[in-house]
């Protein structure tokens, strides 16, 4: 079985400013190092449909949907949401993209079209809360894809990994009353969001993690806090929100990760899908900043999807 690919050219057209970190280039830095090491004509490539507003409508109030769409810009200018998160007139059109490869991403997997299936897109999402926009995400793209997946795929549990070295805030906002959705998220802390890091419900599983974090100890986290859970769970489907600015190159934060780590979690994550749902694995690009690092790190998770 195949592992699908999901991007499209306008994830590219969406930029804040020349200096922010959040920029154009962290999808060329994938498909160049992708192209560098073979891997991409392994993927089977597809593009990122529109989102509906009835897909954003079952995680993100109306209003707040609406208003996003009103403050889209239409010429050069940009509009800040909060401090660091701004769109452009393009933006709008990419962060629909970016949920209807999620979407998209549900839909292949479901059909067994592909084994599994990794989102290279942005805006990222997992910092959107139901109606708020923070953190570079204005919709939380693997809430959309979990929504989804419940609503017209009919299942009864989904999963989500959050590996992202900041809390999915907006993921955890979204599905904090929902046991159908388990969330297990590691980050550091105390950092930005600056969220609660208690899991305040038996289905949402914080891993806060100190500055400093090395790969043996994230590795040790993992393995103490999410696994049995996980497969206790048994998730009908699993969802990944593949943030990989915990390397230890990226000056985004402050974690000592590296590649390996990322493939390591990922093989851990496909041995609990491979015995509770048929391998079924959707991965969505979340942050990781420094380019080399994310491009090497990207590829070690595919490697993993890929077998």
């Amino acid at each position: 079985m195949a592992t699908a690919f999901i991007s499209h050219r306008d994830c590219a057209r969406h930029e804040m400013g020349a200096v922010h970190p959040e920029c154009p280039a962290r999808l060329a830095a994938i498909s160049d190092q992708l192209i560098a090491s073979g891997l991409d004509m392994l993927l089977r490539h597809y593009e990122a449909p529109l989102a509906s507003r009835e897909q954003l409508g079952r995680v993100h109030d109306e209003q707040y949907i609406a208003t996003i769409f009103q403050l889209a810009p239409t010429d050069e200018a940009l509009v800040w949401i909060d401090p660091d998160t701004a769109m452009n007139s393009h933006t709008l059109t990419a962060a629909l993209r970016a949920a209807g490869a999620a979407v998209r991403a549900v839909d292949l997997v479901m059909k067994g079209e592909v084994s599994n299936a990794f989102c290279s897109v942005r805006p990222p999402g997992h910092h959107a809360e139901h109606n708020r926009a923070m953190g570079f995400c204005f919709f939380n793209n693997v809430a959309v894809a979990a929504a989804h997946a419940l609503e017209t795929w009919g299942l009864e549990r989904v999963a989500i990994i959050d590996f992202d070295v900041h809390h999915g805030n907006g993921s955890e906002d979204i599905f904090k009353d929902q046991a159908g959705v388990l969330l297990c998220s590691t980050f550091q802390h105390p950092f930005f969001p600056y969220s609660d890091a208690s899991s305040s419900n038996d289905h949402i599983i914080n891993v806060p993690l100190p500055a400093g974090t090395t790969g043996e100890e994230f590795r040790r986290a993992v393995q103490a806090r999410w696994l049995q859970p996980l497969a206790e769970f048994k998730p009908q489907l699993i969802l990944i929100s593949a943030g990989f600015d915990g390397h230890v190159e990226d000056e985004m934060a402050e974690f000592n990760l590296t590649e390996q780590d990322y493939a390591w979690v990922t093989d851990e994550v496909i041995t609990i899908a491979d015995a509770c749902c048929d391998g079924r694995i959707v991965s969505v690009l979340e942050g990781g900043y420094a380019l080399p690092a994310l491009g090497r790190s990207v590829a070690a998770h595919l490697r993993a999807l890929l077998g």
